[in-house]
């Protein structure tokens, strides 16, 4: 307990402080990176699915199915998504019919004179493009960008630091709740970082608001 060895381990721990908070910054701006991306993922097929269905109501009447057909595969999308974590494989399976049942119904139209014509290609490139985001965001949602062993080594350097910290404290309330206090907002932070890292998932996620708004305008 000499002054000599309590200025060596406030400077390790004042170190070992240094690098907690540049990991700890790191790991929640790529969790915060993870959810931006994937809420405008979100917001990207939701403006996507209206403009295909403004496409086929230009289209005219012949095209009613087929909206139809987006109604259904939208309403799957947003099941699916905000559901409970399933594998890839599930949420695959429960896709897959959905979105081919839309490209095989936009290519069943048969354009009787040229704004059809002219309505029916927009239609096949607005199908795959959503087709295409919604695998992406499907595997984004199922894969964790999360470093596990990282994250468990930032704890265990919390750990360290707390032990530190109550090594010298005086025992006394005021010492005590201050420790209790940074420990919150530590453990604060490891619970931004995993919830950030599952959008779709948690308390922190991702509002389906905006594809149920989309899903409203179907049809009408």
């Amino acid at each position: 307990m000499s002054s000599e060895t309590k200025d060596t381990v406030k400077l390790s721990m004042g170190l070992l402080a240094t690098m907690t908070a540049l990991v700890l910054g790191l790991l929640i701006a790529a969790s915060k990176s993870t959810f931006d991306t994937e809420s405008t993922a979100v917001t990207s097929i939701s403006a996507k699915i209206i403009v295909l269905d403004r496409i086929l109501a230009h289209y005219g009447p012949e095209a009613k199915e087929t909206r139809y057909v987006l109604k259904q595969a939208v309403e799957k999308m947003v099941s699916v998504f905000w559901s409970d974590t399933q594998s890839v494989l599930d949420q695959a399976v429960t896709q897959v019919a959905p979105g081919e049942a839309l490209y095989d119904s936009i290519q069943k139209l048969t354009p009787a004179n040229s704004v059809q014509q002219a309505m029916k290609s927009p239609a096949l490139e607005s199908a795959l493009d959503i087709d295409r985001a919604r695998w992406l965001l499907l595997f984004e949602r199922s894969i964790s960008s999360l470093s596990i062993p990282l994250l468990l080594v930032v704890i265990c350097w919390q750990a360290i630091l707390f032990f530190s910290f109550g090594l010298f404290a005086p025992s006394n309330a005021i010492s005590k709740a201050a420790l209790v206090a940074s420990a919150v907002a530590a453990a604060g932070a490891i619970f931004l970082i995993l919830e950030m890292d599952s959008p779709f998932d948690g308390w922190i996620q991702i509002s389906s608001n905006r594809m149920l708004l989309a899903l409203n305008h179907l049809g009408k």
